[in-house]
C-alpha cells in the first residue's frame, strides 16, 4: 500500500519509532488505520526530502500541517506557471477621430462599454490633412470622420489631402449626402452611418466596422488544435495511479475518485481528438466532445487540488 521497501519500514519502526504495531500469534505485525494513514503521510513527506528523524516525533496533526504547506507551496506554482502561459490581453484598438464633437461622444463611458476591448482614441483631428500628419507611421484600426455635409467630390478632395490614409479602413458619421458620393464611398470600402443616431447605435456601429475590419480577420483555428484557453493535462495516469492507490489508505476515498475520474476524461478526450481526423464528416461533433472533455478534466484538477489541500495529502508530482 505505502509502495516501500519492508526493510525501510523496520528501520522507521526501530530507530525512530514511527509506529508501534501490534503483533500476531506468529509475531506479524498489525497495523491500525491510523498507523497507515500516519505512514503513508511520512512516505509522501520524506519522497519530497524531509528527514525521517524531523518528521518521526510530530503528532498526526503537526504532519498534515506540513503536508499542506507543501501541497500550497505546488498549487502556488502551478498557478503562476498558468499565468505566465496565459496569453497577452488582447490588444487595445487604435481608433483615429476626425472631428472635436464625435471624439467627445467616443469618450464617454456608457458607449466605451459597448466594445469588448479597450478602445485607444486617436486625436481629435480637424480634417484629413492633419490626421494624415499626425498618424504618419502608426498603428492605426480604423479611422472615423465626422462629416455633417457629404457633397459632390468629398471622396476626391479627401483622397487628394490625406493619400497616407489611403489603405486605413474608414468609417463616415454623416447627416446629409448626395447620393453619388454615399454610392463612391461604399464602393471603396467605407462604413457610413446617418445622423442622428443614440450612443448604443453608434458604438453598436463602430464595434462591427472594428471586427470587419482587414487587420481584425484571422484564419479559422485549426480543428486539429486544441482550443488555447484550456490548459494541457496536468498529470498523467501513472502520478495519478500513484495518488489513487494513496488515497485509499485514508478515511476519504474523494481523491481516489477523482483521479479515477481524471484518467478517464483525459482518455475521451484524446479518443475525441483522434475521432476529428478519422472521420471528416464527424470532426465538428468531436471537436466539440474534445473541447467539453478538456473543460471538464481542468475543472476536476482543480477539484482534486482543492480535496488534496484539505485532506493534508501532497498532489501528485
Amino acid at each position: 500500500m505505502l509502495r516501500m521497501p519492508v526493510a525501510t519500514l523496520r528501520v522507521w519502526e526501530r530507530r525512530y519509532g514511527v509506529t508501534k504495531p501490534l503483533l500476531s500469534a506468529s509475531g506479524q505485525r498489525l497495523y491500525s488505520a491510523d498507523d497507515v494513514r500516519r505512514l503513508a503521510l511520512l512516505k509522501q513527506l520524506t519522497d519530497l526530502g524531509h528527514a525521517i528523524g524531523s518528521l518521526a516525533r510530530l503528532d498526526m496533526q503537526q504532519l498534515q500541517r506540513v503536508a499542506s504547506t507543501h501541497a500550497s507551496v505546488l498549487a502556488a506554482r502551478h498557478a503562476e506557471d498558468l499565468a505566465q502561459d496565459r496569453p497577452p490581453p488582447a490588444q487595445s484598438w487604435r481608433v483615429a477621430v476626425i472631428g472635436a464633437a464625435l471624439a467627445r461622444r467616443l469618450q464617454r463611458p456608457d458607449l466605451l462599454r459597448l466594445f469588448p476591448h479597450p478602445v485607444q482614441l486617436l486625436g481629435p483631428f480637424a480634417d484629413a490633412a492633419q490626421a494624415a500628419a499626425a498618424l504618419q507611421g502608426a498603428s492605426v484600426d480604423v479611422l472615423v470622420v465626422h462629416e455633417p455635409r457629404l457633397l459632390d467630390g468629398w471622396l476626391t478632395s479627401w483622397q487628394a489631402a490625406a493619400p497616407a490614409l489611403a489603405a486605413v479602413p474608414k468609417a463616415v458619421l454623416y447627416r446629409f449626402g448626395a447620393d453619388t458620393t454615399c454610392a463612391a464611398l461604399a464602393a471603396a470600402g467605407t462604413a457610413l452611418l446617418r445622423e442622428p443616431q443614440n450612443d448604443t447605435v453608434l458604438g453598436q456601429w463602430l464595434q462591427g466596422v472594428l471586427q470587419t475590419r482587414p487587420q481584425a480577420r484571422t484564419a479559422p483555428r485549426d480543428a486539429a488544435q486544441p482550443n488555447p484557453a484550456v490548459p494541457p493535462r496536468r498529470w498523467d495516469d501513472a502520478a495519478l495511479a500513484d495518488f489513487a492507490g494513496l488515497s485509499s489508505t485514508i478515511a476519504c476515498e474523494c481523491p481516489r475518485h477523482l483521479a479515477e475520474l481524471l484518467m478517464q476524461l483525459a482518455h475521451f478526450e484524446a479518443y475525441s481528438a483522434e475521432c476529428r481526423h478519422r472521420n471528416v464528416a464527424d470532426a465538428e461533433l468531436h471537436a466539440y466532445l474534445q473541447q467539453v472533455a478538456a473543460t471538464s478534466r481542468a475543472r476536476f484538477e482543480a477539484a482534486l487540488e482543492h480535496v488534496a489541500l484539505h485532506e493534508g495529502l501532497i498532489l501528485p508530482s
